[in-house]
């Protein structure tokens, strides 16, 4: 059984893919070293003595440096190594593109809109101006869900705490995140309810929403009717006839825009659940869909490997800016740039920032990135696009829905039982997560590790995708598990 595995041949430490113990002599494909003390899964041992100051290599590229000197067999992890990272960088691009090969695409069966995209699921939405109105938004939710029958799939109230009492940038990213939900394809049809006060008053968000269709979108504010539950539920009634005229047909794969997210990561996520969503991510651009990436501060330390894929000068000034302006938002708030990995992270083995950022990007493969979003902008452009967003699992997984996302698939090493409001797919890194938490837990990534081939493995993932696209429901969406968080950048009056 292979207990440890060096990523690149120019690393110098590898990553325990079992316990190590003490003493114990284990060997990588003709690396062999013997552990100096414990070694947990996920954590990495020297494989190659390393000096004081010298770079600790993993992925090919630096994660650190040594504090101390280190031997073979030795535990590389926060007692003994440091970022590397400081401030804002100057770049220059250095174009590194490899086109993928086109596939043709399979197919998903999913709902057409009237505007030629795609759902992959078929249901009313309840969206709130304002946080004023969720208890209104969640008796309205609970008093229709007789509507749910025939083809339409579930009415779901999406309740968050803004909308009112915030200024300029950080009240458009709530109307700019609200409008994206409305106009989302997983939405047959959609509810706007509002209070009538708020800032973002239903005549204020209609601005940023722009013009709909009035059958598939419907407004009410509260302060307006003399029941509001009872007209939320007709309202909704007359919703659930328009959704219900939609049927799944036969859709190309290519209409797919999936977002890619990890979280509670571990030392196993950036060999073997990342690199699975990377590859589905290739397969998928391959055939003419899109992936999205996100989680800006998680990309400090590799994002050069992302700006040299851009494909093309513009879009490689695009992700400085998405990068630089991350780094001023931290600063801004008087905060430390590098200030990560989380507690939880550093008990899974990633070390420092640039050890997970490396394992974070990996989620998008090789293809070449092709545009860059801001916060709350819906996907233009097939291919692989990054993201405005931040690293925190609902506020980044809401993001990717609101760019348009029907799917968005997220990867663990130690598990979270959150969802975000599109079917959210969990992957495990590792086997032991899958199985003790299947009411969480989609797929398991764990089977690489376990002998399982990457190109037959994501070649099963891929078809997996296709099955929940096509109506296969997650086990968040079994629990009835939706949460919905607005990026808040801003003062609260």
């Amino acid at each position: 059984m292979l207990k440890f595995l060096v990523i690149h041949p120019s690393d110098n430490v590898g990553v325990a893919l079992y316990p190590i113990a003490k003493g114990e002599a284990v060997d990588a494909r003709g690396v062999s070293v013997t552990a100096a003390e414990e070694i947990t899964a996920g954590h990495k041992i020297a494989i190659k003595p390393i000096a004081k100051g010298e770079d600790v290599i993993k992925y090919g590229y630096p994660i650190g440096t040594a504090q101390t000197d280190i031997a073979p067999g030795q535990w590389v992890h926060v007692q003994n190594i440091k970022t590397k990272l400081n401030d804002k960088l100057t770049y220059s691009y250095q174009p590194a593109l490899k086109p993928l090969t086109p596939e043709t695409p399979k197919t998903f069966e999913g709902y057409v809109r009237e505007d030629g995209r795609v759902g992959v699921r078929n249901e009313i939405w309840i969206i709130p101006t304002v946080g004023c109105v969720n208890s209104i938004a969640a008796l309205i939710e609970k008093g229709a869900q007789e509507f749910v029958k025939g083809t339409v799939e579930g009415v779901h109230a999406f309740a968050h705490p803004y909308g009112c009492s915030q200024l300029t940038e950080d009240h458009l990213n709530t109307q700019k995140a609200l409008a994206g939900l409305v106009r989302h394809p997983n939405a047959g049809g959609v509810l706007v309810l509002g209070l009538g006060c708020e800032n973002n008053n239903i005549a204020e968000f209609k601005k940023v929403l722009g013009e709909t269709n009035p059958d598939r979108v419907k407004f009410l504010n509260c302060q307006d009717s003399e029941d509001e539950v009872a007209e939320g539920v007709r309202l909704i009634g007359e919703l659930a006839n328009y959704t219900g005229s939609f049927r799944r047909q036969t859709c190309s794969a290519s209409e797919l825009i999936v977002g890619l997210k990890c979280g509670g990561s571990d030392g196993l996520s950036g060999i073997s659940a990342n690199p699975l969503v990377g590859a589905f991510s290739d397969i998928l651009t391959m055939q003419g869909g899109t992936s999205i990436l996100t989680e800006v501060p998680e990309m400090f330390g590799a994002e050069t490997i992302l700006m040299n894929r851009c494909r093309d000068e513009e879009t490689f000034q695009k992700t400085v800016d998405l990068i630089n302006n991350f780094k001023d938002y931290f600063v801004r708030h008087n905060q430390t740039i590098y200030e990560n990995p989380s507690p939880g992270n550093k008990a899974g083995g990633i070390s420092t920032l640039e050890d997970k950022s490396l394992g974070c990007t990996q989620k998008g493969g090789a293809g070449i990135v092709t545009d860059v979003l801001a916060y709350g902008d819906q996907v233009s452009t097939r291919g692989l696009n990054l993201l405005q967003a931040p690293g925190n699992d609902l506020v980044a997984a809401t993001a990717l829905a609101v760019a348009g996302a029907q799917i968005v698939l997220f990867t663990t090493g130690r598990g979270t039982p959150f969802g975000c409001p599109v079917p959210t797919v969990k992957i495990s890194s590792n086997t032991p997560l899958f199985e003790k938490k299947r009411g969480w837990i989609d797929f398991n990534a764990g089977q690489f590790v376990e002998g399982v081939p990457m190109e037959q493995l994501s070649r099963e993932f891929y078809d997996y995708i296709l099955s929940i696209a096509s109506g296969e429901q997650t086990t968040g969406e079994k629990h009835g598990i939706r949460d919905l968080a607005i990026f808040k950048d801003g003062v609260t009056l």
